[in-house]
């Protein structure tokens, strides 16, 4: 008798973005389209319920963007990772139903860090965190539709 694997099929999982933390948004990202030429692809949005302002920049031609990530204040959940120097913080995905992914994470021991929650910078659409072993925080950005590629606000309403 065969045993039913309880493995659940691996999602379809598309890079969106690498996440790099720093003190200041601006002078550093004017830095990267002087230097690597990266465009501006969004400008800098305040998400509240990630503690954090955010700005898009991609080089042409490139379908994965970075995104420069600072602390709102001395309570972001930011702070720490900024203090310590700021740099590589996470990689982000784009995902399907976030349930059925985090569900084939998890049980390829990544733990949910932070429940799906509607993102500003990504139009409401929700994302969630996870972490492996390797203390790496990866975002999931759930699409639309199948052909969703997830891209930031190009404007922000006041």
């Amino acid at each position: 008798m065969q045993e039913e694997s309880t493995l659940i099929a691996a999602p379809h999982l598309v890079l969106h973005h690498v996440g790099y933390t720093v003190k200041e948004i601006e002078p550093l990202a004017a830095l990267y389209v002087e230097r690597f030429g990266y465009e501006v692809a969004s400008p800098v949005i305040h998400d509240p319920l990630q503690t954090a302002w955010v700005q898009f920049l991609r080089i042409p031609g490139n379908p994965a963007y970075l995104e420069f990530v600072a602390p709102d204040g001395p309570a972001s959940v930011l702070t720490n990772a900024v203090a310590k120097g700021g740099g590589l913080h996470h990689l982000c995905y784009i995902s399907g139903p976030l349930e059925e992914t985090i569900a084939h994470l998890r049980a390829s021991q990544m733990i949910l860090i932070s429940e799906p929650k509607p993102a500003v910078a990504f139009d409401r659409r929700r994302i969630c965190w996870l972490m492996g072993r390797d203390r790496s925080p990866v975002e999931l950005v759930e699409r639309r539709a199948p052909d969703d590629p997830c891209t930031p606000l190009t404007e922000v309403e006041l």
